[in-house]
């Protein structure tokens, strides 16, 4: 009974179903790009996986390109195209000399011509010019980070303090028109927040914006404050856009790979919103209820969940799910919980994710770690580290958000 190679299965195959390429290939073969000059502007995790399968598609059709990546993700040359890699979740000098780049790429175009701009999750930070100094623009970022803020409420502040968010981009690339393909990495897919919705018209409000202070305490600048003040467009007229991958087909494709391997695949949702911790526990408590089940039982959440940092430790969203459900499956027989990040990274760390089962506590105490003590501290990638817990992928070329499994397997 190998519950982890069953996990490590489920895993790579939900993540191979969700690649770019081939959603890439097939929006841009239904087009027609007769007219004028093509530009592609690819950013976030995913972008040299979709500029990559973009620029094989057009060939010499494509007359210039920048891709704005995260570091260790460009795997290589994309011919007429420069490649920026740059920081995430905070931006760097990198990500405001690839935004630049994008922005002079598109400077003085023609009706005629297209912009073919690839959009991923983690364009929020990779992509930007800040109105404001960057060091305040990195430390409100980390003010929303540490408070648990969600990703929404995250972009609807990002937005109005840059250039190129909320729907800048696409005016920026006036007169010429933009065709957007996007690969989401939020609950509903809703368009103007992914990547904080550089070519999508803004839904939220100033007041939105206030209220989302006023909620977390933010400490901005007075020159902050008034910038959340102004309103960012309602409307634009040069963009098509098309999504081409989401959660609902991760956990879709997770649970086509565990019913290869004999489980009975149950969705419970690809909207899970909530702490990383408390979303692990109720994996563990389903292990419980569980725990008499005749027939193997893959039950998946997929979704975004957040961390409140209450330690010093080291580890990511999906690390604490899987540590939090240990507490709960301990003693367990075949029972195990998996949660990894969709693009291969978890937080500031080099693992995809964690894995449990119910050996997972007994193993810690065996060391004399406590795994609430773990919590507490926000270190899970070091107690998992000790369990061979870690979810190691590397760079996957995608991002669409995670997926969490909890195995039952008889």
């Amino acid at each position: 009974m190998n519950l982890r190679k069953d996990a490590d299965y489920i895993m790579k195959a939900a993540i191979e179903a969700c690649l770019p390429d081939e959603a890439v290939r097939s929006a841009l073969q239904t087009r027609d790009f007769k007219r004028g000059r093509i530009f592609m502007v690819s950013v976030g995790k995913a972008a040299w996986q979709m500029a990559k399968a973009a620029a094989d598609i057009l060939a010499d059709k494509l007359t210039s390109g920048v891709v704005v990546t995260k570091y260790d993700h460009v795997k290589g040359e994309i011919p007429q195209t420069t490649c920026f890699e740059a920081g995430h979740p905070v931006p760097d000098e990198n990500s405001f000399q690839g935004t630049q780049a994008a922005l002079d790429l598109v400077k003085d175009l023609k009706a005629e011509d297209t912009v073919l701009f690839l959009l991923s999750g983690g364009g929020s930070a990779l992509f930007e010019k800040p109105l404001i100094p960057k060091e305040e623009l990195a430390d409100i970022t980390k003010q929303l980070l540490a408070c648990g803020a969600d990703i929404v409420e995250m972009n609807t502040l990002r937005k109005r303090l840059s250039a190129v968010k909320g729907g800048r981009f696409a005016l920026a690339c006036e007169p010429a028109r933009v065709c957007s393909i996007v690969l989401s990495d939020i609950l509903g897919d809703p368009l103007d927040m992914i990547a904080s919705g550089p070519a999508y018209p803004d839904s939220s409000t100033c007041e939105d914006a206030l209220g989302i202070v006023r909620k977390y305490d933010l400490k901005l600048s007075e020159r902050a404050t008034e910038l959340l003040k102004q309103e960012t467009p309602k409307e634009l007229y040069n963009v098509e856009t098309q999504i081409t991958g989401s959660v609902s087909g991760l956990c879709r494709a997770a649970a086509e790979a565990a019913k290869e391997l004999g489980y009975r695949p149950v969705i419970l949702t690809d909207q899970l919103s909530c702490e990383a911790r408390e979303a692990g526990a109720f994996l563990g408590a389903i292990g419980k209820t569980y725990a008499v089940s005749t027939e193997s039982v893959a039950f998946i959440a997929g979704g975004e969940t957040v961390v409140h940092l209450t330690g010093t430790g080291k580890g990511g969203r999906n690390q604490e799910l899987a540590l939090a459900a240990a507490q709960l499956i301990a003693g367990l027989p075949g029972t195990a919980v998996f949660s990894v990040g969709s693009d291969g990274t978890d937080g500031p760390t080099d693992a995809a994710g964690g894995y449990s089962d119910g050996e997972t506590k007994e193993k810690l105490l065996e060391k004399n770690i406590r795994i609430y003590d773990v919590l507490q501290d926000n270190d899970a990638y070091h107690a998992l580290q000790i369990t061979d817990g870690l979810i190691m992928t590397g760079a996957t070329g995608t991002n669409v958000n995670d997926v969490a499994v909890l195995l039952i397997k008889r």
